[in-house]
């Protein structure tokens, strides 16, 4: 099944491509200028020889890991926190859904007043986005816990910091995994979107800024194309860790089949 989902995801994305090509050579008016599908994926293939992009990606992938490594480390334990006290979490919760909603990038702004040293803003950025799919994944597997296993170990004279850390960490554990995977995601658009905003010395969002004031339009696509490449790579390198950590879990909620 899955060496048929690769192929028919092969075959979709061949078909956009070849659709583009032809729409972008004979059917775009000769007054728009876009580069055609296979213009950039020439460019695509080249750009990892530019030293000035692959100083770019390093830029950006360590902001991106540093940001959300922070958020991963504040969102588990207050997560867990306010798992294990429901009337804290309680009186919590209508800060969070206020904060929640806020889009990410309407912050960027604010954060280059507020915060004058580049590297720092940008981390700050990523960090305020990924903390939020980290926290509330981990709300909900503290929610999940099976209450009935957390009372067999009360039974058994387990005090509160036993029944965490044997019953509540590890059901919820899969449920923190997932979460950091999408704040994963999340992490790496605004990494990139903080570039564009704020520029910098080096990253995937400069680089498509500079090629955009060369109106170098194949470039920006190509660089485009590189960070979603990045993204899926993190995607599927996370998900393979949850898998392989987490099969029971997956075996347990019948995601397996």
């Amino acid at each position: 099944m899955t060496g048929a989902r690769i192929l028919r995801g092969a075959v979709g994305v061949a078909g956009f491509l070849l659709a583009g090509e032809l729409v972008i050579r004979f059917g775009m008016s000769e007054d728009l200028v876009f580069p055609t599908p296979s213009e950039v994926l020439g460019q695509v293939v080249g750009l990892p020889a530019d030293p000035e992009f692959l100083s770019g990606v390093v830029a950006t992938l360590s902001n991106w890991a540093l940001g959300l490594l922070i958020a991963t480390v504040v969102a588990v334990p207050v997560g867990v926190l306010l798992g294990a006290l429901p009337p804290v979490e309680r009186a919590i919760r209508p800060v969070l859904e206020f904060m929640r909603p806020i889009p990410s990038v309407a912050i960027i702004p604010l954060a280059i007043l507020l915060i004058p040293v580049d590297e720092l803003m940008k981390v700050s950025v990523i960090v305020y986005a990924s903390i939020w799919p980290i926290l509330i994944n981990t709300l909900y597997g503290m929610h999940d816990v099976d209450p009935m296993a957390k009372e067999t170990l009360r039974s058994f004279g387990f005090g509160p910091l036993t029944v965490l850390a044997r019953v509540s960490l590890p059901s919820a554990a899969p449920f923190v995994a997932t979460g950091v995977r999408i704040a994963a995601g999340v992490a790496l658009v605004l990494a990139v979107s903080a570039e564009l905003v704020a520029g910098g010395a080096a990253g995937i969002g400069v680089y498509v800024n500079v090629a955009s004031s060369g109106n170098r339009m194949d470039l920006m696509m190509a660089a485009t194309c590189w960070a979603g490449i990045v993204g899926v790579a993190a995607n599927l390198a996370l998900l393979a860790g949850e898998r392989r950590l987490f099969h029971w879990h997956r075996v347990r909620t019948g995601a397996a089949r």
